[in-house]
């Protein structure tokens, strides 16, 4: 009789326990659901948070950036579908075991989440909305998001298109050049829907360090311009004080370690000053790609009704650059430039 009053108090304690776990599972942690996959997480809105092994990720443009970017998402675990115009860019991740499709449309047929990072919006649009594009592909509730600096009003177009046909849309400019991509030190500003922004979070934080979800669809490209606006007048300033220095009779190594600690301290300079002290324009971001930024910035600045003389002037020496034949070389070629014009 003892023995069975014991089990009795053991089964009591033991059921509620279930229920107790049961409680806090659903009060505490109710926001997650198991999705179907084993291990993956599924938000209330049915979408399941990206996970390694188990979310199919596609990759679109694997140029000096993207490669890179595409590289540390195959690091992390996840399988990868890759698609380039010149497919010999894709070789280095199709050695590490990812597959080369023929079309961003058969990208998307073989992935949940699609990326994109491209040159132009031009390019976007032909990649996305265009023949073969990934919306001919792309599954009810996939996911795309979209890496390159582009028109804000674009990423909205592109958001409303994929609304209609139960696809989700992300904008998610990128920061940090090439080092920033190599090093997944990228600033990544993200617009889009709150949970298809959580879902692709972890796949994010496999290239950046800096994610910020800033508002709807839009915002991300809003933010990006903002920061190429601070970048072309700060690059403006960084490369004519150099120059100054230089013409001034001072070692221009040592001017750069005495001003890097103060005001005139940033990060371009910690980027540029160096390769342009050694003289080595490669790209870590092309001219041609900066001269198209400013241009949406500027066609942006018209729709707000604002006009700012320093992106004007930032942009025509960048213009210039690309006169001197420079547009295929890095941002720090401006002071090629300057240099022409000071002859």
């Amino acid at each position: 009789q003892m023995m069975m009053q014991w089990r009795k108090v053991v089964f009591g304690c033991l059921t509620f326990g279930v229920v107790v776990s049961v409680i806090l599972r659903q009060k505490v942690f109710g926001f997650v659901k198991k999705s179907g996959k084993k291990g993956a997480r599924m938000l209330s809105s049915g979408i399941t948070v990206s996970t390694p092994k188990q979310t199919r990720v596609g990759w679109i443009g694997t140029g000096v950036m993207g490669r890179w970017m595409a590289s540390h998402i195959m690091d992390a675990g996840y399988d990868l579908t890759v698609y380039n115009r010149t497919p010999a860019k894709c070789k280095p991740l199709q050695e590490k075991g990812a597959i080369v499709a023929s079309s961003p449309k058969e990208v998307a047929e073989k992935s949940d989440v699609v990326f994109l990072i491209v040159g132009y919006p031009t390019d976007v649009k032909a990649c996305i909305l265009g023949e073969n594009g990934v919306l001919e592909g792309i599954k009810e509730g996939g996911i795309i998001v979209d890496m390159t600096t582009s028109e804000p009003s674009l990423a909205a177009s592109i958001n409303e298109k994929c609304k209609k046909m139960g696809v989700y849309s992300i904008d998610a400019p990128v920061s940090g050049g090439d080092i920033g991509a190599k090093n997944a030190g990228l600033t990544i500003m993200v617009g889009g829907e709150k949970d298809p922004v959580e879902a692709v979070t972890p796949i994010l934080e496999t290239m950046g360090k800096t994610i910020s979800h800033l508002g709807p669809a839009g915002s991300g490209q809003h933010t990006k311009m903002a920061n190429q606006i601070m970048i072309a007048t700060t690059m403006v300033g960084l490369v004519e004080g150099l120059l100054y220095a230089s013409k001034a009779g001072l070692d221009v190594k040592q001017v750069i370690s005495a001003v890097r600690g103060g005001a005139a301290g940033s990060r371009s300079l910690e980027l540029y000053a160096e390769r342009m002290l050694k003289r080595d324009f490669d790209p870590g971001f092309f001219v041609d790609h900066f001269v198209k930024d400013l241009g949406i910035c500027l066609s942006e600045c018209k729709k707000m009704g604002i006009k700012l003389p320093g992106l004007q002037l930032g942009k025509e020496l960048y213009e210039k650059t690309q006169e001197y034949g420079h547009g295929r070389s890095g941002t720090q070629a401006l002071l090629l430039a300057l240099e022409n014009m000071n002859k």
